[in-house]
This record gives structure tokens, C-alpha cells and sequence, in this order.
């Protein structure tokens, strides 16, 4: 019997058998995945942010345009410049106003002050004139009285010839000037009166001129709200980040004219980002909010990114069409949110694919993401 068919039929089958044994190998490196330590869940999607919509409170012409897009902005970095010329010519005018109510509200601060020290004073003096004069009155009129008595008796005695007519005589030109000196006392007391009245009424000039003060510095206080305003608009017309970030869309153009509230910019905070990414409805019930996480991009494959679990869909839905393969989109999948603890650089940046690791038992150690 010849073996050598035998043989070669043999050689034949077990070098198949090593052939398929190789590509099987080599298939199942290239399609089969090999799974993730239980306690780790791998998902994928894009990075994303926060979106802020930078607009314009008031209406006006774009006349610069200063950040473009993809730019990395400051917050209060000028964006964009509208045309400010009209605003501030009012700007000047409102601040000259201001400063000539400045002026009238010290002047009048000036004549009320002094008026303020000077009423009392008046009235201080006048008080203290018009008893002055009331003690003079007093004095005078106690002298006359008894100038007078004696004029009288002394005239007696002329007549009885007990003293000389020339005594009777000095007694009565005595009782003339006291008289006289009683007259003049009581015109001090009438000219005393007046002064304290005038002075009395310097009280209500000085409360007028309060109420005039008062007038005066309310004026002043209009004309600075009015200044404030147009320098809100002014400033207004100067659009600024709100944020630090870096410009996603630039929606207007120089020399547009735009309405108030229409969107100029949109923005990201690169220090606020989050991978979305969707995970099957078979391990979500692993899933809950404030689990680590760990993020890799393609580009820094050995430098994993810190994050954590911060929402989680309460419905699935079916995988987005930017999963790459027909057969994941059909499956139901519910999104979670992954925010970065940390963008180190800002190396990561809205839109970029990433790959998530999500640890949902203790004690895991972490693993790259495998495809």
C-alpha cells in the first residue's frame, strides 16, 4: 500500500489547520475586544462645553471686530467696538453740566455755612445789646425819677427861701437832662429790639437758604445719574468677554448694524468642559452621579484626564449617528456627562473625540480604554 498520498494528505490538512489557526488569531486581535476588569465601563463621545452667547444691550454699527474665531479671550477682553461717537458728545456734555452743578452746589455750601455760624452770632449779640440797653433804660429811669423829686423839692425850697433860686435851677436842668437821657435809653431799648428781630429773621433766611442747598445738591445728584448713564452706554458700546474662554462662532461682520440683544460671539470656558458620552442600556444601572472617571484622547494617549460622573439621562435613546458601526446605532443608550476635574493647558477643546473610562467599584485599578 502506498502511504504517500496518506501523507501528503496530512501535510496538506495541518498546514490549513496552522493557517486558520494564524488568522483566527489575527482576527481576534483586530475584531474580538477584549473586555474591561469588572468595575470599569468604557464609553466614547466628544468633548464638550458650556455654550455662552456674548450680544449687545444697545443698538448700533459694528465698527471693529477684535477677536476672531478659535481665539483664547480674557474675561472683560474687548471683543467687538460699536460706534460710540454720538454717546460721547453727550458724554462731555453730561460732565460739563456736572461740573458747573458742581460748582453752584459748593457756592451755595459756602453762603450756608457762613450763614450758619454768623445767624447764632446775631442773635448772641442782639440778646446781649438789647439787655444792655433794658439796664440802661433801668438806670436812666430811676435817675430821672429821682432827678425829678429832687427838681421839685428844691424849687420848694427856693420859694421858702432855704437855698438860692441858682441851686433850684441846676436841680431842674438836672431833671431836663435825665429826662432827656431817659428818652435816648428807651430809644437803645426800641433800636435793641429791631436788631435781635433782624436777627430772629436771619434764622428763616438760614432755613431758606437749606431748602436752596437742599434744591442745589439734588440738581447735582440728577446731573451725575444722568453722566452715569450715558457712561453705561458708552461702555456699553464696548463688547467684552464674559467669561475666560476661547470663541467658538463670530456671528457679525464691521460696518453691520445690529439690534439690541443680537449675538456677536459664542463662547466656551475651556475650564468648564465635559465629555458626553452614551452608555448601553445594559450598564447603566452600574452608574451613578459623582463616580471617576478617567478621559484619553488619541493625541496624549499616556496622559489621562481626571473626571466625574455629573449627570446621567433618566430615558434611553438610540446611539447617535456618530457612532461609526450600523449595528451600535440601533441599540438603546442613555448619556452621561463626564466633567473634566482639570483641562491641564487647555489641551482638550470642544468637538474633540475622547474615550472615557468610568470606574464603578472600588478597589479597580484603571486600564486604557481598548477598541
Amino acid at each position: 500500500m502506498n502511504d504517500k498520498p496518506f501523507i501528503k494528505k496530512m501535510l496538506t490538512v495541518g498546514v490549513i489547520l496552522v493557517v486558520a489557526a494564524g488568522c483566527y488569531m489575527i482576527f481576534s486581535k483586530m475584531v474580538i475586544k477584549p473586555a474591561l476588569p469588572e468595575g470599569l465601563i468604557q464609553a466614547n463621545g466628544r468633548i464638550e462645553g458650556e455654550t455662552h452667547v456674548v450680544a449687545t444691550k444697545i443698538a448700533g454699527r459694528i465698527t471693529k471686530i477684535l477677536a476672531r474665531e478659535g481665539d483664547s479671550v480674557k474675561s472683560g477682553q474687548v471683543l467687538a467696538q460699536l460706534d460710540d461717537s454720538q454717546i460721547r458728545e453727550k458724554v462731555n456734555q453730561a460732565a460739563f453740566a456736572l461740573e458747573a452743578a458742581k460748582a453752584k452746589l459748593k457756592a451755595a455750601e459756602t453762603a450756608y455755612g457762613l450763614m450758619k455760624k454768623e445767624v447764632p452770632i446775631a442773635i448772641d449779640r442782639a440778646k446781649a445789646g438789647r439787655a444792655h440797653s433794658q439796664a440802661v433804660l433801668s438806670k436812666t429811669a430811676a435817675a430821672e425819677t429821682q432827678y425829678a423829686k429832687d427838681a421839685v423839692r428844691f424849687r420848694h425850697l427856693a420859694e421858702e427861701g432855704s437855698v438860692g433860686r441858682q441851686k433850684s435851677e441846676q436841680m431842674d436842668l438836672a431833671s431836663e437832662s435825665a429826662k432827656s437821657d431817659l428818652e435816648s435809653a428807651k430809644s437803645g431799648l426800641v433800636q435793641a429790639d429791631k436788631l435781635l428781630e433782624e436777627a430772629h429773621l436771619g434764622q428763616s433766611r438760614l432755613k431758606a437758604r437749606e431748602d436752596e442747598l437742599k434744591a442745589v445738591a439734588a440738581q447735582a445728584d440728577q446731573t451725575r445719574a444722568a453722566l452715569s448713564e450715558v457712561e453705561s452706554i458708552l461702555a456699553d458700546l464696548t463688547v467684552r468677554a464674559p467669561i475666560d474662554g476661547v470663541i467658538t462662532t463670530k456671528i457679525i461682520n464691521p460696518g453691520e448694524v445690529v439690534a439690541p440683544g443680537s449675538p456677536l460671539f459664542s463662547m466656551v470656558n475651556l475650564d468648564q468642559l465635559f465629555l458626553k458620552v452614551y452608555v448601553p442600556e445594559k450598564e447603566i444601572g452600574k452608574l451613578k452621579l459623582n463616580l471617576n472617571a478617567r478621559i484619553h484622547i488619541d493625541a496624549m494617549p499616556d496622559t489621562p484626564f481626571e473626571g466625574t460622573v455629573t449627570y446621567i439621562a433618566s430615558k434611553a435613546e438610540f446611539t447617535p449617528k456618530e457612532v461609526q458601526t450600523p449595528d451600535e446605532r440601533v441599540k438603546l443608550v442613555y448619556a452621561v456627562k463626564i466633567a473634566l476635574s482639570n483641562n491641564l493647558e487647555h489641551r482638550l477643546t470642544p468637538g474633540l473625540p475622547a474615550d472615557a473610562v468610568i470606574r464603578w467599584k472600588d478597589g479597580i485599578d484603571w486600564v486604557k480604554p481598548v477598541w
